[in-house]
């Protein structure tokens, strides 16, 4: 991933530090986003014609590097509209509004179609099995 975002960092920090209990969504979803985020803001996720959050699941590793990569593909239902130029995906605690926990550009090796990705009608958006990453080193 690009990174965790703030609002991630502070749950993490606070649960392992601050005795402050976080809970994790048992859920979390992917989303497309037209403008990349960063630590501190959430970009802007595509909206529209068909477009919904999709539901990701993770696969944990250790040993120095901890890693949890999508166990599963991710498969955006059929664009309606066009979406447009899709640059990054996030990652959610909710299928609709939510906080963003970390993102990804999709300009990274992970991604093997030609990226930026422009989405326009009748396209299908998919990230394959364990190309969504997260890193903590």
């Amino acid at each position: 991933m690009a990174g965790l975002t703030n609002y991630a960092e502070d749950k993490i920090m606070g649960h392992l530090f601050g005795g402050t209990p976080y809970t994790a969504p048992s859920t979390y979803y992917c989303g497309i986003l037209s403008v990349t985020p960063t630590d501190s803001a959430s970009g802007t996720e595509i909206t529209g014609g068909s477009y919904a959050r999709q539901a990701i699941s993770w696969t944990v590793t250790g040993g120095g590097t901890a890693q949890s990569a999508s166990s599963a593909s991710l498969t955006f239902p059929a664009a309606t509209t066009d979406w447009g130029t899709a640059v990054s995906a996030g990652i959610y605690d909710a299928l609709t509004g939510g906080n963003l926990i970390a993102f990804e550009t999709l300009t990274l090796a992970d991604f093997t179609t030609a990226n930026p990705k422009t989405i326009n009608s009748g396209d299908i958006f998919q990230v394959d099995s364990g190309n969504m990453k997260i890193t903590l080193d």
